[in-house]
């Protein structure tokens, strides 16, 4: 099976400011909506998952906002144009096929680690929508990220990638188990976790490879060449072991359904229905054909396809 999982508030966040300016007549703002629609819509077709789910954020996890305080608090309101936007949006996502899924005081990134690590336990495939750096760490042979960056796009014609640990070699010069290791070192600015002062990924990917792992490297910082470096590394000692607890993934949390339940069901009709109240044309037009369409033909997914 191939279970598709998708960040919800990143592509909400990313086609509300990715489009502008799109309303109904009376003035209402719509562009969230039609830009999360496109997205989703498009990943369905690329990839032809057979489970999917679309995982929000609800909250933070106490463990990680009692270890520091500030954990994201330096991030602007979400919109006042986006609200109800979001609302729309997560009431929509089951007539698009995906379920909807959230936990109370859980991150959709621990979320989805945790769905991942399940269906990859029974041997399925599993592609993450994300720009979340924490869920690189995920990367093997059984679980990619999905991606429509141009950097990260092999040929000028693709219109996505799945990467793989190769991808992530050559974006940090680490394995994908060794993400946790740098973004303990460097922090993660986007979620308020301060690092070692004057140290980039570039720096924390040569300690990793010059000492093996996070563990080596702090089990003998006196062995670190570089002197500046070594002491800002001694003096900051207890933030890099606290950030590594920052960054971990939450991987057995409690599944708020089933993996066997997250079959693809679009529900074209009742699509078209909400779709309708926003004033969409062409996209209007496209899933009100698919809901007078005859059903296709069950057909057999052929496993490993795009891996």
């Amino acid at each position: 099976m191939k279970l598709l999982l998708i960040d919800g508030h990143y592509y909400v966040y990313r086609s509300f400011f990715a489009i502008r300016d799109l309303t109904t007549s009376d003035g209402t703002p719509v562009n969230a909506i039609f830009g999360f629609v496109k997205t989703v819509r498009r990943m369905l077709k690329d990839l032809a998952p057979d489970l999917a789910a679309v995982v929000w954020d609800r909250g933070l996890p106490q463990r990680r906002v009692a270890l520091q305080p500030a954990y994201k608090q330096q991030r602007d309101e979400m919109p006042d144009t986006m609200r109800p936007q979001l609302t729309f949006i997560q009431n929509l996502v089951p007539f698009l096929g995906p379920a909807s899924l959230s936990l109370p005081d859980t991150e959709a990134d621990d979320l989805m680690a945790s769905y991942a690590v399940a269906a990859r336990a029974r041997g399925d495939e599993v592609v993450l929508a994300t720009n979340d750096k924490d869920l690189f760490q995920l990367v093997d042979d059984r679980v990619k990220i999905y991606s429509t960056n141009k950097t990260d796009l092999v040929a000028p014609t693709d219109s996505f990638a799945l990467l793989g640990a190769e991808a992530v070699w050559k974006k940090w010069a680490v394995t994908p188990p060794q993400i946790a290791d740098v973004l303990a070192l460097v922090g993660d600015s986007a979620d308020n976790i301060p690092g070692v002062p004057g140290l980039g990924p570039k720096g924390a990917a040569s300690l990793l490879a010059a000492h093996g792992s996070l563990d080596a490297l702090l089990a003998d910082l006196d062995a670190v060449k570089n002197e500046r470096i070594r002491e800002k590394l001694k003096t900051s000692r207890a933030q890099i072991e606290e950030n590594r607890e920052m960054v971990r993934l939450d991987l057995d949390l409690p599944l708020p359904a089933p993996l066997h339940e997250l079959t693809v069901r679009p529900r074209p009709a009742e699509l078209a229905i909400e779709l309708a109240k926003c004033e969409f044309k062409s996209l209007l037009a496209e899933v009100r054909a698919e809901a007078t369409a005859p059903a296709p033909a069950p057909a057999a997914h052929a496993q490993g396809e795009l891996f």
